[in-house]
């Protein structure tokens, strides 16, 4: 009898094979004179330019189909309401972890001195801190700005996701306003059958996630190795550690006390794109896979995914605040600076405001740690200390932020009195 492997499964004995592939491999070994590192490369490229094309129609046709169909405004004012309050309380919650745990652990104290001086600064802080300086509290208001678009093509073209979702919002919204039937019905067909081509198209470039995500992960490993990350074990076991608290014990307990839902059987569901969020270190990226696995698999409706992913992706970044948040702290630890409970609360609310709007792409939190630095005085140098592991702890806080968004699509849904989310499903469907 032919056994095919589920689809978690296989992406996930793909990422073993990709740590042993690269590690084995490294940056110079060949094969017919193509260096192995280049074809991971393209392989993962290749994956990861697949999913991104998918974004842009896919964010605007689920929000504007999600909004749309939504009867009333007082509806489209709850389902707004849960899931604000959602994305900031389990933000404040994963903040706080990370404030906790790097006081405990003190990963910036090496043999009871400053890391620095026993680490060292990267080959690449002068690039890194060309790249972000001038960088100040203005970017904060710009997270604003960047709701209200100029140009919505112009939005469209850079993956401005924050100005794609208000725009779409405000379209779907609309479109339930529209006084004459035909106009509406045409409306709603379009996006509708958009959404559906695009969740088919999704559907295609998923069969080959298993590839992509081999070479993602593969290149990774041959880049890094492990002599770059035991200098900075510390750091990674504290970042880890809290990532790992957020992921295990506080939204699984939210899953059971605010939906009543077995956490076990969510993992399952989303599997899949939690695996792909890993290897690719993008959110947004990913998107294309979580919608699908939390319709499909955790059985949430339609009319709360497509609001509640796609902002969640964009605003819900609770893997990243919390990193920020320790790297700040980890930064000034290696400093030898003492931070008093208001610079480290001040802290944790521009960690906190500064990961909403963070681009879901690999290693874009490292510019949101600079507004953190130069708002506290901290010297920008000190990112070259984080980036000889920064690859490997983005993969893991991407992983959390998906997850934060697929529990916010469950308890929302939940709230919403739906039934059908994350039941057993029968034998004969597996």
């Amino acid at each position: 009898m032919k056994v095919k492997l589920a689809l978690h499964s296989q992406i996930f004995i793909a990422l073993i094979l990709a740590v042993a592939a690269g590690t084995l491999s490294g940056t110079e070994a060949e094969i017919l004179g193509i260096r192995w590192l280049s074809l991971y490369e393209f392989l993962g490229t290749l994956f990861l330019n697949a999913l991104k094309m998918l974004v842009v129609p896919l964010i605007v046709s689920s929000i504007i189909c999600g909004v749309m169909n939504l009867s009333g405004g007082d509806n489209l004012r709850k389902l707004g309401l849960w899931t604000v309050t959602y994305y900031l309380g389990t933000g404040l919650i994963a903040v706080a972890i990370g404030v906790a745990l790097v006081n405990v652990i003190e990963p910036g104290i090496v043999d009871g001195q400053p890391a620095r001086e026993v680490i060292g600064l990267s080959e690449d802080t002068a690039t890194v801190t060309e790249r972000v300086q001038g960088r100040d509290a203005g970017d904060v208001v710009a997270i604003f700005l960047r709701m209200v678009p100029p140009n919505i093509v112009a939005a469209a073209a850079e993956g401005q996701m924050l100005g794609l979702i208000f725009f779409s919002l405000l379209f779907g919204f609309f479109i339930s306003r529209l006084g004459r039937d035909d106009l509406r019905t045409a409306q709603r067909n379009f996006w509708q059958g958009l959404y559906e081509i695009m969740m088919r198209i999704t559907d295609l470039v998923i069969r080959f996630a298993p590839i992509g995500v081999f070479g993602l992960v593969a290149a990774v490993a041959a880049k890094t190795g492990i002599s770059a990350i035991r200098p900075l074990a510390w750091f990674m076991v504290t970042v880890l550690s809290a990532l790992a608290v957020h992921m295990l014990v506080v939204l699984p307990a939210c899953l059971v006390v605010l939906a009543g839902v077995s956490p076990i059987r969510h993992f399952k569901a989303v599997a899949p794109a939690l695996l792909t969020a890993f290897s690719t270190s993008s959110s947004s990226a990913t998107l294309p896979l979580t919608l699908e696995c939390v319709e499909e698999r955790a059985g949430v409706s339609n009319k709360t995914s497509s609001f509640v992913l796609p902002l969640g992706a964009t605003v819900n970044m609770d893997g990243t605040a919390l990193f920020e948040c320790v790297a700040a702290l980890f930064i000034a630890q290696a400093y030898g600076l003492s931070l008093g409970l208001g610079e480290q609360f001040a802290i944790l609310l521009t960690a906190l405001l500064t990961s909403i709007g963070v681009a879901g792409i690999p290693s874009a939190s490292l510019v949101a740690i600079a507004v953190i630095l130069t708002m506290v005085g901290l010297p920008l140098e000190g990112l070259g200390l984080i980036l000889a592991v920064d690859r490997i702890l983005d993969m893991s806080r991407t992983a959390v932020n998906v997850f934060g968004d697929t529990c916010g699509a469950v308890i929302v849904a939940r709230w919403r009195g739906e039934t059908n989310v994350l039941q057993p499903q029968p034998a004969s469907s597996a």
